[in-house]
């Protein structure tokens, strides 16, 4: 082989390993369960979702018969709850929401790889104390910092701004993705870097074809934690929006009144809320599960 053609594939010897890693970790696992340990778990399950359950019963509800005691969830179904949800239009919210969820996991992503490469794969010096640095950032309550983020915003003139919540989801996450993707990068076998680079890759190719195939179940977890962290983020979305930039989140809220609770169309309205982060969670269930556990077992 030449020393050109060594160096315009950096794939043949890398893929090989690669494929030969992900068998590996696809035919290893943990043995069946017994009966009765399935029946626990099945029963776990059961009492999770039964809350879930019963706020998708109550969405189709009228509000008297969700306000009954005992509850009746025999009661007769209708969309009611729903049309008048669209009515007060919830669009513009759930999109506030997935705008500044989405972007801000996307910018954790690609600053958080990166980081984790440089104290994982090739260490920097004194990187303990990188990472203690990095944790010590969530050490400062989120309320405590409200006042003061509140009159930084509101001085550079970006109060009631999806991008101002997009820039906070992303410095409030990349701690978190930070170690989640260290531990996950530290599982990548050391030979396929050597061959990569052996082969001529660099940086951004052992990254992009090298690392992120081997890395996925550990960004599909990491992407879908951050991702729910933001959708779910209130404080500083009720403090720091109005009208343009206001989350589904603060759209929930507004269910709350001195008239009473409307408990049907709260429900309604928090069904339709769960379902992005439900949907994602879901189509990621797979790699969720393996980046959750990688590096549990040695």
């Amino acid at each position: 082989m030449t020393a050109h053609a060594a160096v315009a594939a950096p794939g043949a010897k890398v893929r090989k390993l690669v494929r030969r890693h992900d068998k590996q970790g696809d035919h290893g696992g943990a043995q069946g369960l017994s009966p009765l340990w399935t029946f626990v778990a099945w029963l776990a399950t059961l009492a999770f979702f039964a809350p879930v359950a019963w706020m998708v019963l109550t969405s189709f509800h009228q509000e008297a018969d969700a306000a009954t005691n005992p509850p009746t969830p025999f009661a007769p179904l209708t969309f009611d709850q729903y049309e008048t949800l669209f009515s007060r239009d919830i669009t513009p919210f759930l999109l506030n929401s997935a705008m500044a969820s989405v972007i801000s996991t996307l910018l954790v992503l690609a600053l958080a790889v990166p980081t984790a490469y440089a104290l994982s794969i090739k260490p920097v010096e004194k990187w303990t104390d990188v990472m203690f640095f990095f944790l010590s950032t969530k050490f400062l309550p989120a309320i405590a910092a409200l006042l003061p983020v509140y009159m930084i915003v509101k001085e550079v003139g970006m109060l009631d701004n999806v991008w101002t919540l997009i820039v906070l989801y992303t410095a409030m996450n990349l701690p978190i993705a930070v170690w989640m993707m260290r531990s996950f990068l530290a599982e990548v076998p050391k030979e396929i870097l050597e061959a990569a680079e052996m082969d001529g890759a660099n940086l951004l190719t052992v990254l992009w074809r090298v690392v992120a195939p081997i890395a996925m179940p550990g960004l599909a977890a990491t992407s879908l934690i951050c991702f729910i962290f933001s959708w779910n983020e209130f404080m500083f979305a009720v403090n720091l929006t109005a009208t343009q930039a206001s989350t589904a989140p603060v759209f929930l809220v507004g269910f709350i009144t001195n008239e009473g609770l409307f408990l049907a169309r709260l429900c309604a309205a928090a069904t339709l809320v769960s379902l992005p982060v439900l949907i994602a969670g879901f189509a990621a269930q797979d790699k969720l599960v393996r980046g959750l556990s990688l590096g549990a077992v040695k």
